[in-house]
């Protein structure tokens, strides 16, 4: 929140070790009186004051005064995103942060840090239960996306709070702006999906053995607590394991895993353990939907394991479904199966690891 303690605490802090300071204000009808504020919470800071409806050479001529280093802050609109390129200036002050979209915090952002002092981003708002969930959530992005080469993981975020617009129209609003684009997607996937297995069943009777397979659920979507991914350590580059993520989250059969696999060992050296669990976490979510389980969750040595609703009533009169009761009933011990709203759960007990939560979800589908 908006603090004079805060902002001459930090402006004090940069000027001490030699640095400069940008405080961001997009209002111009008020920019001199906000810069009258920092000047009286730091007198002994000397202030620039720069924006668009300056004239051409007197604009330039304070930005170059500021890169000289004779502003130790300069007071500014969101004129500054445009490129600028001052190593001096190691901290950034925006204020009003959440009048900003996501992108212009990002550019703003990326004007410090530009040399190898650690550079502060402050961004002042009002309290956040007082600001709208777009605002609250923009702001909360750019907290947490903070690292070098978060620039595609905040576009992602954008889109996913503002929308895409319509899917097949001109309009960039509506149903997918309410809901998210991730959200938009799985919604698209089941209709399309439940169009297949019973509008235009009769289309599709035979001709893909894949969706054959999975009837029962589009996909299974995976919760645990083991530590599952590329490590930043063995694929340094945040694009490139966006890529790679991508490609595995892509694959369909075995072979082509094994191959993606390999390409990887070659690639960067001997798979990780941490990898290694995620490549079977794709074959676990590959089972899991065999075995018509929409979710599965993997923590503290148990699986909670979702099925079908009631509805599905082929499911329950199906193989997979008495390898289930079967295994249940070998095992009372370390299994049961309840009922959670219109559906059944299975839970089972005592599954240390990745490898053992393979082993069994294969056999419930009948792979072994």
């Amino acid at each position: 929140v908006f603090n004079e303690r805060l902002i001459k605490e930090a402006i004090e802090y940069e000027v001490s070790r030699g640095g400069q300071v940008f405080f961001v204000h997009n209002r111009v009808h008020n920019i001199q009186e906000v810069a009258e504020v920092v000047k009286r919470a730091v007198p002994s800071a000397s202030i620039g004051i720069a924006h668009g409806q300056l004239d051409g050479s007197r604009l330039e001529k304070i930005m170059v005064d500021f890169i000289n280093g004779e502003f130790d802050v300069l007071v500014s609109t969101s004129i500054i995103e445009s490129g600028l390129d001052i190593p001096n200036a190691n901290t950034i002050i925006i204020n009003n942060a959440h009048h900003f979209g996501l992108s212009d915090l990002h550019q703003m952002r990326g004007r410090v840090g530009r040399t190898n002092k650690k550079a502060f981003c402050f961004l002042l708002s009002p309290p956040l239960s007082t600001l709208t969930e777009e605002a609250r959530k923009r702001l909360r992005s750019i907290e947490e996306f903070s690292e070098l080469g978060s620039g595609f993981s905040i576009a992602m975020r954008d889109l996913d709070i503002r929308g895409a617009g319509n899917l097949l129209g001109a309009e960039q609003s509506g149903f997918i702006t309410e809901v998210g684009l991730d959200t938009y997607h799985k919604i698209l996937d089941e209709a399309v999906s439940e169009l297949k297995e019973e509008e235009f069943r009769d289309l599709f009777t035979g001709s893909d053995e894949k969706q054959k397979s999975g009837a029962y659920v589009p996909d299974c979507h995976l919760e645990t607590d083991l530590e599952l991914m590329i490590p930043s350590d063995y694929v340094s580059n945040i694009e490139e394991r966006v890529s790679l993520y991508r490609e595995i989250d892509s694959i369909e059969d075995t072979a082509e895993l094994d191959s993606f696999a390999l390409r990887m060992e070659d690639r960067f050296g001997p798979l990780p353990e941490a990898v290694r669990g995620l490549l079977k976490a794709v074959r676990l979510r590959w089972m899991a939907k065999k075995c018509g389980f929409g979710k599965l969750i993997l923590k503290k040595g148990r699986i909670i394991a979702h099925m079908p609703g009631s509805e599905k009533t082929d499911y329950y009169q199906g193989e997979v479904f008495g390898n289930i009761l079967s295994f249940v009933q070998q095992n009372p011990r370390r299994s049961v199966i309840r009922e959670s709203g219109n559906h059944l759960v299975l839970e089972i007990k005592n599954l240390p690891g990745i490898d053992q939560a393979l082993d069994l979800i294969s056999n419930l589908s009948g792979s072994h």
